[in-house]
């Protein structure tokens, strides 16, 4: 993995910055208690030049990949077929907390890691197919697995910016689409008027963390 220097800063209260993070979350939010505990802090993640870099890079392979099939995708010619989704993740450290910008380096503060390394290819894949966002706050904030107990880890979710690509529509059995060629993402769960709740990138590049989301316990 190659480390990656990425800095984050806490956006207080009052910031517009927050309050749009604060509007996208709860307005994607189907739970009625709104994430049991409350937000304890927001972040802005300030990604390197590099990651910006490699994030349009990706967004170009995937165009020009989708310019190649017989069948037109407009949104993958445009711009990739870019959308915002969720990430549930978990943090242990004090991140963004009193003007700390830096990250840690433990193995279980999983926001740390992808911050640092960017979303693994071993971690974050859900039954070896992907990395798993959510279109609401809601889904992404339920699928967050807390095992060992820990008191320090805290719920957190990854606000992302994802190059979704072709995306290949619900299966029975997502390991069935394993291996084949010429799709950018798999859609686990597509809820009403089509919205994709559940999207696997088949490519941990496909993601660009924006701000994260940490949770009470």
């Amino acid at each position: 993995m190659a480390l990656m220097s990425v800095l984050v800063t806490e956006l207080v209260e009052g910031d517009s910055s927050r309050r749009i993070v604060e509007i996208i979350c709860r307005a994607s939010c189907n739970r009625p208690d709104n994430h049991s505990g409350g937000v304890e802090r927001i972040l802005k993640v300030h990604n390197m030049q590099k990651t910006l870099a490699q994030f349009e890079e990706y967004r170009e392979l995937v165009k020009i990949k989708a310019s190649k099939l017989p069948k037109k995708h407009p949104r993958c010619l445009a711009d990739g077929n870019e959308l915002l989704r969720f990430h549930g993740s978990t943090v242990e450290c004090s991140l963004g907390m009193k003007g700390s910008s830096s990250l840690c380096t433990s193995d279980k503060c999983r926001v740390c890691r992808i911050l640092r390394y960017g979303f693994s290819t071993k971690k974050e894949l859900s039954d070896g197919v992907g990395v798993f966002t959510a279109s609401t706050s809601g889904r992404a904030f339920d699928s967050i697995q807390v095992l060992d107990g820990n008191p320090s880890l805290r719920k957190a979710l990854i606000v992302c910016r994802v190059i979704a690509g072709r995306v290949h529509r619900p299966v029975e059995n997502i390991q069935d689409i394993v291996g084949q060629s010429g799709f950018d993402s798999l859609a686990g769960k597509v809820g009403v008027h089509s919205s994709i709740e559940e999207l696997y990138l088949l490519s941990p590049r496909a993601l660009l963390p924006c701000f994260v989301v940490i949770y009470k316990t």
